[in-house]
């Protein structure tokens, strides 16, 4: 988000939970939201990629507007989670669509123009808890598990994200909108997994992840049946208004060696 930041031309107040050195154009400020937040001050706006409860516990104390925008970040497991066979699942999509709820109101109530995004499976920078861990076990063991999967898949490029969410700021026509926001291609879940091994900068072997083993896997680790069980499920978006309303469009899932790398 920060290059697409400054080459609109914007200056920086990031927030973090870890110490990081200033720079030109952005400051840092250790802060844990809504705890240890730095004093009042008023901004052009407000972008948000943490805890959406977080965000409207913090946005319950203003009194006055922090700023004119607030752009914040749900996810698409606030829709694809809510019939998920594992109660924690189901449970993390009520608390989703909740703190979406509760933004919004609070903004309603400062008088905020507020938008959220919900994207799907985010990728490409290396700090994605889904496909990079995957990824680097890979690496590290040489065997790439490749389950089959007929279940639509549809990752989004963390930089095309960064991209929409500057974008809805300079565009008014975002103002009170929730934006389903997805990859530029979708593709079987199997498929997904078969690009990134073909990515990966050394050889891996392929391991065929059948139906039968999956099973039995859902039995004898109960930490896998979400997952598992979500292998046949369509995990897509519908980019159809944010395409018509932000004037862009996401990129197919090309996956390349140097985003799997540490960092």
């Amino acid at each position: 988000l920060l290059p697409r930041l400054f080459e609109a031309g914007l200056d920086v107040v990031a927030l973090s939970r870890k110490p990081h050195a200033s720079a030109a154009r952005v400051e840092w400020k250790l802060a844990r939201v809504p705890d240890r937040m730095p004093g009042p001050a008023r901004y052009d706006a407000i972008i948000s990629f943490g805890p959406l409860m977080a965000l409207r516990e913090w946005l319950s104390t203003q009194t006055e507007a922090p700023a004119p925008r607030l752009v914040a970040t749900s996810s698409m497991s606030a829709l694809t989670k809510r019939d998920s066979v594992v109660e924690d699942e189901v449970e993390i999509a009520r608390q989703l669509r909740q703190g979406e709820d509760e933004v919004v109101r609070q903004c309603e109530r400062l008088g905020i123009g507020w938008t959220l995004f919900r994207p799907t499976l985010i990728y490409g920078v290396g700090l994605d808890k889904s496909l990079t861990p995957l990824a680097r076990r890979a690496l590290r063991w040489r065997v790439f598990p490749i389950p089959a999967a007929r279940g639509l898949r549809q990752p989004v490029h963390a930089d095309d994200l960064a991209q929409a969410v500057v974008r809805a700021l300079a565009v008014p026509e975002s103002r009170g909108e929730v934006l389903e926001f997805g990859g530029g291609e979708r593709l079987s879940a199997e498929t997904m997994f078969r690009r990134v091994r073909d990515s990966l900068p050394r050889a891996t072997l392929a391991l065929p992840f059948g139906r039968a083993l999956q099973a039995s896997m859902r039995m004898l680790w109960p930490a896998s049946r979400g997952p598992l069980s979500r292998l046949d499920q369509d995990l897509i978006a519908d980019n159809g208004p944010a395409v018509s309303i932000l004037g862009m469009s996401p990129r197919p899932f090309r996956p390349e060696a140097g985003m799997w790398r540490e960092r």
